[in-house]
């Protein structure tokens, strides 16, 4: 349970801007607030006496007025132009600084006064705010998988140079990264990404190939945003997961393993090359990996409930049923093929959930649609930013096109 004394004063401590700890005393910057992740983000702000420096969405400008009232943030960026002028006009007595566009929501990025960036905006939007906070030397709370699927390469070569910290937000390399602490990675035998299975575990494709939005977007476990939670149902997402871990952690494809575990107790394992296996455990609650990732390397009290493990009981794991769930192999497939065949998947599934969810495409047609933009896309092996984000953009719209 929570340390009511320590709430309340860490959110005093919010209202007036000390007492932070350590690892965040330059204060966080919260790319994507008023999503699932950001406002999340924002909670652990709030218990912990985090001070915010930034804030930036699409267009939610009710809703980032209150946070910019709550956090008395000094720049706040809409992407929407006609939400940042609304903004403007209603902040217009608390001093802060509203700007917008992409350029905007870049300028939140690399606010000089964050010393942390939180990324956590959907699809390609997080990889120039991304790179815009590894290039000022950031520490980046990465909850953006797009960012490393389509330009990973690229990204971890930069933060090497700038001196910049990548930490995972996703729990599954969260968990890695926790089971990997004091740990070299050449004792390492491979990694183990756990997923819940989804709300349609235990189907077959023929049961699932007319699922309805409403019927994917009910996750058993996790309380996410619509496309994360449509990429959970296809498997999707732990394909993009297994892309990210080979990103983060160096290790190729054929080294990364998924098991089903329909709890969401154990979030990810390590296996060693002696054979012992490290695991992290945890309520399925994303504030835990969230904190980790703004006060690493200290420990501290947290909203998330106690995991009971008597209370859990048993916990069971599967392989995944690719038959039924293709997605896990079209992700293993661009990772083989490399170069912008990552930026091709994930730009085709945005395109593919997107018209899913406005019901002009069927459940099964996802993947058939990632397929299709994979075989078809010529992929460059050695791309630049331009490059990368140009073949995410074309396989956007030729996905698309199909929908139609």
């Amino acid at each position: 349970m929570t340390n009511p004394t320590i709430m309340a004063r860490n959110r005093e401590s919010a209202r007036t801007g000390g007492c932070a700890p350590d690892s965040v005393a330059g204060g966080v910057s919260v790319i994507g607030s008023t999503g699932s992740i950001g406002t999340q983000t924002l909670d652990v702000a709030r218990a912990l006496g985090i001070r915010v420096a930034a804030l930036a969405a699409n267009s939610n400008a009710p809703l980032l007025e209150r946070q910019a009232r709550e956090f008395r943030v000094p720049l706040v960026a809409a992407r929407d132009a006609a939400a940042a002028s609304k903004l403007a006009e209603r902040l217009r007595d608390t001093g802060a600084r509203v700007v917008s566009g992409d350029d905007g929501v870049r300028e939140a990025a690399a606010a000089s006064d964050a010393g942390t960036v939180v990324v956590a905006v959907s699809g390609g939007a997080g990889i120039l705010p991304t790179i815009d906070a590894v290039e000022a030397g950031k520490r980046v709370a990465l909850a953006n998988k797009e960012t490393l699927v389509c330009a990973g390469e690229y990204i971890m070569r930069l933060a090497r140079e700038r001196g910049a910290e990548i930490l995972p937000v996703d729990s599954e390399h969260s968990a890695i990264f926790q089971c990997l602490r004091g740990n070299d990675i050449g004792s390492v035998r491979r990694l183990i990404l756990t997923a819940s299975g989804g709300p349609f575990r235990g189907m077959d494709a023929d049961a699932i190939r007319d699922a309805t939005p409403e019927m994917a977007l009910r996750h058993p476990n996790w309380s996410m945003g619509d496309k994360i939670t449509i990429d959970s149902a296809t498997m999707m997402n732990k394909g993009f997961e297994l892309i990210e871990a080979m990103r983060l952690f160096s290790l190729p494809s054929e080294r990364i393993d998924v098991l089903v575990h329909p709890q969401s107790i154990v979030h990810s394992m390590v296996e060693y090359t002696d054979g012992a296996v490290a695991a992290q455990l945890g309520t399925p609650d994303m504030r835990l990996p969230i904190q980790y990732a703004l006060t690493y390397p200290e420990r501290l009290p947290s909203l998330a409930a106690r995991l009971d493990l008597p209370a859990a009981g048993a916990l069971t794991f599967e392989a995944p049923d690719t038959d039924t769930f293709p997605a896990l192999t079209l992700a293993r497939k661009a990772a083989e093929l490399g170069g912008t065949a990552c930026a091709v998947l994930n730009g085709s599934n945005d395109a593919a959930v997107r018209m899913f969810l406005q019901k002009k495409i069927t459940f099964g047609m996802i993947p058939v649609i990632v397929g299709a933009a994979l075989d078809g896309a010529e992929i460059k092996r050695d791309p630049s930013i331009r490059d990368i984000i140009s073949a995410y953009g074309d396989a956007d719209a030729f996905a698309e096109r199909m929908c139609l």
